[in-house]
């Protein structure tokens, strides 16, 4: 199951000037080249008691403050992020031999945000997230398919507003890193370093 990478490498002299925009620019050469959901991206959290957890989400915004992403507020996830106020995410962008991760600490999306983007779904996806207490337990597929009816009943004829419970999160950086895939395992790792002092950034070159 190995695979051999490409000669095609990655130095500091590629990089753009800023780590969001590097990633902005992985990100839409991902998507051009037909990656399926290129802005999918592993979160991983972690409960009081230390211990683990991931999932996949889908990124919605890249700035210079973060990267956004939207969920249930009463989720797992959500859970775990009120606790450890610090998470990763890593898009895999395994086709094109690339991998980008982030790495810092989280804040909420302020409910303007939140409302603008909750505009731009589609609306099955709004009803879906009234009908759905994400990470519950439910005895049979079913008592999913009678919510999603009662919240079609409840909205008809009109807008499906944002649910209380629902949001955004920011994943704000302290690291990011970017993997580019190369022959021999000598992968390169380019990393921006948040000084935490200054709020100046750096780069440095990781050993693969």
């Amino acid at each position: 199951m190995r695979v051999q990478y490409p000669q095609d490498g990655l130095d500091v002299a590629d990089l753009a000037a800023t780590w969001h925009a590097q990633l902005t620019a992985w990100l839409a050469e991902a998507d051009a080249a037909g990656v399926p959901d290129a802005n999918a991206m592993v979160l991983a959290t972690a409960g009081e008691d230390g211990r683990p957890s991931s999932r996949t989400v889908l990124c919605k915004g890249i700035d210079e403050h973060g990267v956004a992403f939207f969920t249930n507020y009463t989720s797992v996830k959500s859970r775990e992020l009120r606790v450890v106020r610090y998470a990763s995410a890593t898009f895999p962008w395994y086709a094109l031999h690339r991998q980008a991760h982030v790495r810092g600490t989280v804040t909420t999306v302020d409910p303007e945000e939140t409302a603008r983007y909750w505009r731009s779904r589609p609306r099955g996806s709004q009803l879906g997230a009234w009908a759905s207490a994400q990470s519950t337990v439910v005895s049979e597929r079913r008592v999913l398919d009678d919510a999603l009816a009662a919240v079609t009943r409840r909205f008809e004829g009109e807008e499906v507003p944002v649910p209380p419970h629902w949001g955004g999160w920011r994943l704000v950086p302290e690291q990011v890193e970017f993997w580019q895939g190369r022959a021999d395992r000598m992968h390169d790792r380019l990393r921006f370093e948040l000084d935490l002092h200054d709020r100046s950034w750096r780069v440095r070159r990781l050993a693969p």
